[in-house]
């Protein structure tokens, strides 16, 4: 049987850069792609992905799909999933973002509670489904005091809606999973960021800032840790896991995996690395006075201190660790920032 892949949030950071890796494998004779198109952040970006996958499927031997819609509409899930008969299912699709979790819970519980149930209820209903992958977060680690971040440490303590909600993904995945025998697998995504990323994380926040004049909030007075993941990382981590669904034996076909780097940086340390390679790209001058724009704040609601993930059982099932680092991320980051937007 032809094998058919529907990846929501396909205009998404990681849909989009995953799409453009199925095709460039044509390992899928079909690739369906589901996404609202919501301006949470700037849509231009969303729609350049999706242009460099149109430009890309030229080449495809294979049938590309793009679909307008939203995964919380039980009908138009329903409908996509019963003309595509997808054998694999990459959901994407969420609301993200910590902080934004505070100012617009609704979002959250539209998005990532009621469509991820959309999704479960549709591959239960699916005749030819071989495999659900579906997007988790390091957020559920919440403030655990273990390092580093296991996924067998307990995560029943969020700090954060967003948090809550991903956990809750997880939960009901494994009661799907364990009822229906759908093989599942979770990925807890550790900082993703790079070229054409997310506006609302800090590299790409602090980019802006900083072209503007304007300072830079570096939260909890700088203390604070991130494991940092370059996207091409994820997408290699991706294409490994989507071929290769959860073998167990005597329970659910479900499993969890961290996937990020294994290597947290000092966020006052990203800075310096952002700085330089602003320069570098020319998007900055030389003598930007960066000290005059960098103000140290308290921590915000809902952040951890750090994030560090031990990612040892994804590298005995699946033979990859990330290997980017993220100065070479950032820069490749900064390259593209300054031929897309000056």
């Amino acid at each position: 049987m032809e094998k058919s892949i529907l990846v929501t949030g396909a205009a998404g950071f990681i849909g989009g850069n995953f799409i453009l890796r199925l095709i460039r494998d044509c390992e899928f004779s079909t690739i369906i792609g589901v996404d609202n198109l919501n301006d949470y952040y700037d849509v231009r970006l969303k729609n350049y992905r999706l242009k460099l996958i149109e430009k890309a499927v030229e080449n495809f031997s294979g049938e590309w799909k793009f679909y307008r819609g939203d995964i919380a509409d039980k009908n138009f899930i329903d409908e996509i999933f019963k003309l595509a008969q997808p054998t694999h299912v990459l959901n994407l699709a969420a609301q993200a973002g910590v902080r934004y979790s505070i100012e617009n819970p609704a979002a959250y519980i539209e998005s990532n509670i009621i469509g991820f149930f959309n999704i479960l209820e549709a591959c239960r209903h699916c005749k030819n489904l071989r495999h659900l992958i579906y997007a988790s977060s390091s957020s559920v680690y919440g403030g655990n005091k273990k390092i580093p971040f296991s996924t067998a440490d307990r995560v029943d303590k969020p700090v954060s809606l967003y948090a809550a909600t991903k956990k809750s993904d997880e939960l009901l995945a494994h009661c799907y999973s364990e009822l229906y025998k759908i093989p599942a697998t979770g990925l807890r995504f550790f900082t993703v960021y790079g070229v054409a990323g997310r506006p609302d994380m800090a590299y790409f926040k602090f980019t802006n800032k900083l072209l503007r004049g304007e300072d830079i909030q570096i939260f909890n007075f700088g203390n604070c840790a991130r494991d940092f993941t370059y996207i091409d990382d994820i997408v290699e981590g991706l294409a490994r896991v989507v071929v290769r669904p959860p073998v167990t034996e005597n329970s659910a076909p479900h499993k969890v995996y961290n996937i990020g780097n294994g290597q947290p940086v000092n966020l006052l340390d990203f800075v310096n690395i952002l700085q330089e390679e602003l320069i570098r790209a020319e998007i900055l001058p030389a003598d930007y006075n960066f000290d005059s724009h960098k103000k140290l704040v308290p921590a915000q609601a809902g952040d951890v201190p750090i994030t560090f993930a031990d990612t040892s059982d994804f590298e005995q099932d699946f033979n990859f660790r990330p290997k980017t680092s993220l100065r070479t991320g950032l820069r490749n980051f900064a390259t593209w920032y300054r031929n897309f937007y000056l």
